[in-house]
C-alpha cells in the first residue's frame, strides 16, 4: 500500500530527494529514527487545556494513545488545538467564540494533517465543539481515521443530591428568586464538578459523542465510558479505549477505509436516531448538518424532521429527566441503547464503521437491556412517543426553520407578549430583576451566526427562568442557540436571523406570538401590511466586530439552518 507520507520519504528521484532528505533530517531531530522513517505516519490531535474539566485529562489520553501508536507499528505527529469551554465562557462575550472554535479547530487539524502529508489521524475531543470539530476535517478530506471521545465527568453531590455543571446556572436562578441562600448555592458551585470529563447529563458533550459512535466513526462503548474513575485517575475503560483506537487505525490503514466509505446517508441517519432516542441537545442539529455537509452527504432540516419523526425517547436523562451517563455506563452503555435500537428496527445495521466491520457485527454480542432499570425505556413502551423530543418548526417568524426541544413535554400550543431584548445580557437581567412574567414571550435576537457573530447558547437566561420556577410559563425564542443543558419551552437557531433581515428583527414589545406543534409552526401574528411597513423601516445594523476572528466569522458563516457552516 502506497502511504500518503512516501510523497516525503520514499522518493529518490532529482528534487524529490531533495525533499526527502530535508524532510528526514528535521525529523532526526525530533527523535525520528530509520525505523520509524518506514512506518505509518500517524497524526494525533490533543485539544487540550486546563481551562476546562472537559479537557483537562486530555494530555494524558495523548501520552497513552501516542505509545499505544507506536505499539501498533505507527508513529505519532501530536499537536494541540485551540478549546473553547462553554461553560466559563456562558453568558458573556467569550461565549460568541465557542462556535466559532468548531471550525477553527477543524481547520487547524487539517492544516497539521495536510501540511506534514500523514497517512491517518486519530483525533482526541471533550468539550462541546471540540467533538464535532475533531470529526470534521477527517470527514472534509476523506481521510483515513477516527476520533475518541474523552469520556463524561462523574456526578458530583450534595446532601444526597446528584449535581452536575447545570444545578449551577440554574442555581444562579433560584438564589435571584430568593428560593436558596448564598450558602446553599456557594456550596452547589464547589460540589458540581467533582474533576475531569466532559458535562454528565445528556448535553452537547455527550449527544454528539453518542452521534459519532452510532455514525460509525469512534469505537464502540467509546461514548459511554467514562473519563477518569472516583480517584480522578484515567478509567480503565478509557486506557481500553486508548489501545483499540491505535490499532483500529492501524486496520483502517491495511484496509483503506476512509472516512466517506463510513459516512452515508445511512449512516447519518443512524446518528440522528440515536442522538433523538436518548434524548440529546438541540446542538445536534447544528453539528450534524455540519459534519454531513464536509462529508458530501445531502442533509437538510427538512431531512432531520422526517428522519427522526418515527423515534420515540427512550433514555429519561439530564437535563429533563434523572440520570447522567455514568448511570448509562453501569447498565451496558451505549452499545446497549443501540442493541436495543437495531433489534426494534431503528437502526441501518449493515453501515460499515472504523472498526472494520458492520454496525450489526459491532452490537452482535452487546448486552440486552436489563429489565429492572428505568435508565433507558423500550422502544414499545418509550419515555415518550415520537414528535416529543427535538422537534423543527416553520411559519413565518421562521421560513428557513428553528428548532425546539420538547424532552417529552405534552406541550402543543403557547401563544403570548412578545418581550424584545437585543443581546442576552438584556434578557437575563430582566429575569434577574422580576420583570418577566407567566405566560411572556421572550424574544433575544441578533444572536445568530452573523448577528452575534457567533450564535451564543442561551443557558444563562433559560437556566434563570427554570430556577425562577417560569420554566412551564414562559417561552423563550432567540435566533441565537441553547446548551445542551437547556430545558423549558425554548426555542433556538430561528432562521433567517435578525442579522440578515429575518422577521425576528422586526418583532416589537408586546406583539403576540404563537408557538403551535400541531401545525409545526411559529408564527407572529401580525398582519402582512403591517410586517411589509416595518420591513421598509428596517435596517442591518452593523457587525459589532470589524477585525479579528469573529469578523471574519460573520462574513463566512452559512445561515444556522444549513449548520452555521464557514466552508
Amino acid at each position: 500500500m502506497k502511504r500518503r507520507s512516501e510523497e516525503i520519504t520514499g522518493r529518490k528521484d532529482g528534487a524529490k530527494w531533495v525533499e526527502r532528505t530535508a524532510a528526514r533530517t528535521m525529523l532526526r531531530a525530533v527523535r525520528f529514527t530509520d525505523e520509524d522513517f518506514d512506518k505509518p505516519i500517524i497524526a494525533l490531535a490533543v485539544p487540550y487545556t486546563n481551562g476546562t474539566p472537559c479537557n483537562d485529562h486530555v494530555r494524558a489520553l495523548g501520552d497513552i494513545v501516542q505509545k499505544a501508536i507506536e505499539d501498533a507499528g505507527g508513529k505519532a505527529i501530536i499537536f494541540g488545538t485551540p478549546v473553547v469551554s462553554d461553560g466559563i465562557s456562558m453568558g458573556t462575550e467569550a461565549m460568541k467564540y465557542s462556535l466559532v472554535s468548531r471550525e477553527v479547530i477543524a481547520d487547524s487539524i487539517e492544516l497539521m494533517t495536510e501540511g506534514y502529508r500523514v497517512d491517518a489521524v486519530i483525533t482526541l475531543s471533550g468539550c462541546d465543539k471540540t467533538i464535532p470539530a475533531a470529526l470534521m476535517p477527517i470527514a472534509r478530506n476523506n481521510l483515513i481515521g477516527l476520533t475518541l471521545y474523552g469520556g463524561s465527568i462523574l456526578p458530583g453531590e450534595y446532601h444526597g443530591r446528584a449535581l452536575n455543571i447545570v444545578s449551577a446556572f440554574e442555581a444562579v436562578g433560584a438564589y435571584c428568586a430568593g428560593k436558596i441562600d448564598a450558602e446553599e448555592l456557594h456550596a452547589v458551585e464547589c460540589h458540581s464538578c467533582p474533576g475531569a470529563g466532559s458535562c454528565a447529563g445528556m448535553y452537547t458533550a455527550n449527544t454528539m459523542a453518542s452521534a459519532i459512535e452510532a455514525l460509525g466513526m469512534s469505537l464502540p462503548g467509546s461514548a459511554s465510558n467514562l473519563a477518569v474513575d472516583e480517584g480522578n485517575q484515567i478509567s480503565v475503560e478509557k486506557r481500553e479505549d486508548c489501545a483499540r483506537v491505535a490499532q483500529a487505525v492501524v486496520g483502517l490503514l491495511q484496509s483503506g477505509i476512509s472516512a466517506r466509505d463510513i459516512m452515508n446517508r445511512e449512516a447519518f441517519e443512524n446518528a440522528l436516531t440515536v442522538a433523538w432516542a436518548l434524548g440529546g441537545s438541540t446542538n445536534a442539529v447544528l453539528h450534524i448538518l455540519a459534519l454531513a455537509h464536509e462529508a458530501g452527504v445531502v442533509l437538510t432540516l427538512a431531512d432531520i424532521e422526517e428522519i427522526t419523526s418515527t423515534v420515540p425517547l427512550i433514555g429519561d436523562f439530564k437535563p429533563f429527566g434523572q440520570y447522567v451517563m455514568n448511570d448509562l455506563h453501569k447498565i451496558g452503555g451505549l452499545p446497549m441503547v443501540m442493541k436495543t435500537l437495531l433489534d426494534a428496527g431503528y437502526l441501518h445495521g449493515d453501515c460499515m464503521t472504523v472498526t472494520g466491520k458492520t454496525l450489526a457485527e459491532n452490537l452482535a454480542d452487546a448486552p440486552l437491556r436489563p429489565e429492572n432499570q428505568d435508565v433507558i425505556y423500550s422502544p414499545e413502551h418509550p419515555y415518550a412517543p415520537p414528535n416529543r423530543h427535538i422537534r423543527v418548526l416553520r411559519g413565518n417568524l421562521a421560513s428557513e426553520g428553528c428548532v425546539i426541544k420538547l424532552s417529552g413535554k405534552e406541550m402543543t400550543h403557547f401563544t403570548g407578549p412578545a418581550r424584545v431584548f437585543e443581546r442576552e445580557e438584556e434578557a437575563l437581567e430582566a429575569i434577574l430583576a422580576d420583570k418577566i412574567n407567566a405566560g411572556d414571550v421572550v424574544v433575544i435576537r441578533y444572536e445568530g451566526p452573523k448577528g452575534g457573530p457567533g450564535m451564543r447558547e442561551m443557558l444563562s437566561p433559560s437556566a434563570a427562568l427554570m430556577g425562577a420556577g417560569l420554566g412551564k410559563d414562559v417561552a423563550l425564542v432567540t435566533d441565537g442557540r441553547f446548551s445542551g443543558g437547556t430545558h423549558g419551552i425554548m426555542i433556538g437557531h430561528v432562521a433567517p436571523e435578525a442579522q440578515v433581515g429575518g422577521l425576528i428583527a422586526l418583532v416589537q414589545e408586546g406583539d403576540m406570538i404563537t408557538i403551535d406543534l400541531g401545525l409545526g409552526e411559529l408564527n407572529l401574528m401580525l398582519e402582512d401590511e403591517e410586517i411589509s411597513k416595518r420591513s421598509a423601516r428596517w435596517q442591518a445594523p452593523e457587525i459589532r466586530y470589524a477585525r479579528g476572528v469573529l469578523a471574519k466569522y460573520a462574513k463566512l458563516v452559512s445561515s444556522s439552518s444549513s449548520g452555521a457552516v464557514t466552508s
